[in-house]
């Protein structure tokens, strides 16, 4: 319990510090002045002298200047090391068991400044460290200590400094792997809403002349599907205030329990396609990315159906199978076509049906149909959980 509070200390501390960073360097001057405070609180032996306002007021002046380590850490640097040399040679202080400013700030400067600034650091580290041992004590043991210990918070902050690059790496390969989320959505969405849209327009005219209540419902499938696309891009980019989408504009992306009304609207709007759904094994709960992925990878493989098919008949089978499920749309239309030209045709569509299944470590084919007729999109997808017992029964709509 313990560790779980300091964590989540530790945590809102470095928040706090990343929103302001000047609140985090006075916060770390203020603590270095505390360890730096301590040999004057201590008493001292009688054969020394007694510490002095003056010598803890210039202890104060070499602390200040660690407020200003990020703007300008070079002049920093030298601001401490010149009031050190004047706390050595002015006064008769007490001593520091660790040189914490300039510890302080060679940590900055490995892990904030770029390498002409860090190279006239370590130059000038080589020049004082060995001038304030001479003037000190004069020996190779207190000359190796200083030596280790600025070595050390060098290193410390070229590891900051390699881990925070590390962490912005990643962040941006997050935000491309979003990006290229949010593009396969958009296409899904789009592609599939304009491609029922195109179907019932073109129908239209006809439908018009000869039988106008088949051009009414026509409109009436355009319109609904022109306001699912556009509610599902708006949940999509989480642009809708509270009082849209019933008052929950971030919910899930579509999973499972839309698919049917997904294929309702396909009927409808297919110009006569009819579509056929079933499942296979015993039917349970999936989690919800890889719901929302078989949603999509069904939408997909239906749009290129009715755009490019001419089919009259699609089927829609789900199979569990112990730790898989299988996605399969088979349609018996025109079967596969010549592959266009890059830039001149389609086929974005079954690329991003393939990197959806990838992301869940399944696999994806495409190809002729039963007895080479037709066009089949079969998905194969592993289920993390554990499998319930079969069932080969199935229900068909």
């Amino acid at each position: 319990m313990g560790d779980v509070r300091l964590r989540g200390w530790w945590v809102r501390a470095q928040a706090l510090g990343t929103a302001h960073p000047r609140l985090l360097d006075l916060g770390i001057a203020l603590l270095v002045q505390a360890a730096m405070t301590m040999p004057f609180v201590v008493p001292r032996p009688p054969e020394l002298e007694p510490a002095t306002w003056p010598a803890y007021g210039l202890t104060t002046l070499t602390v200040v200047p660690l407020v200003w380590r990020r703007r300008a850490p070079l002049a920093v640097l030298l601001a401490i090391t010149a009031t050190s040399a004047l706390y050595r040679l002015a006064v008769d202080g007490p001593g520091q068991p660790l040189p914490y400013t300039g510890l302080v700030i060679i940590y900055t400067i490995a892990a904030l400044s770029p390498p002409a600034k860090r190279l006239a650091a370590v130059l000038l580290l080589l020049v004082s460290v060995p001038t304030a041992v001479w003037l000190n004590s004069r020996t190779a043991r207190e000359l190796t200590f200083s030596l280790f210990v600025f070595a050390a918070a060098y290193v410390f902050g070229r590891l900051t400094d390699a881990r925070r690059r590390a962490n912005l790496v990643e962040a941006e390969r997050a935000a491309a792997r979003e990006r290229a989320r949010i593009a396969r959505e958009m296409h899904d969405i789009l592609s599939h809403a304009v491609s029922l849209m195109m179907v019932q327009a073109e129908a239209g005219p006809v439908a018009v002349r000869v039988a106008p209540e088949r051009a009414e419902a026509a409109f009436e499938a355009i319109s609904e599907t022109g306001r699912d696309a556009m509610a599902q891009l708006r949940r999509m980019l989480g642009v809708l205030r509270e009082d849209e989408l019933d008052g929950d504009p971030r919910r899930p992306q579509p999973g499972l329990s839309e698919l049917p009304g997904l294929l309702d609207r396909v009927r409808a709007a297919g110009g006569g396609l009819d579509v056929v759904y079933g499942t296979a094994g015993t039917v349970r709960p999936l989690p919800d990315p890889t719901g929302a992925t078989v949603f999509r990878i069904v939408q997909e493989a239906l749009t290129n159906t009715v755009k490019h098919a001419d089919a009259r008949t699609v089927s829609v089978r789900l199979a569990y199978e112990g730790r898989h499920l299988s996605v399969e749309v088979v349609d018996d239309g025109r079967g596969p076509q010549p592959v266009p030209a890059p830039g001149h045709g389609h086929g974005h569509g079954l690329v991003g049906v393939r990197e959806r299944a990838a992301a869940h470590g399944g696999t994806a084919v495409t190809g002729p149909g039963p007895d080479g007729h037709g066009f089949a999109v079969r998905v194969r997808i592993p289920l993390a959980d554990p499998p319930p017992v079969p069932s080969t029964a199935e229900v068909t709509r």
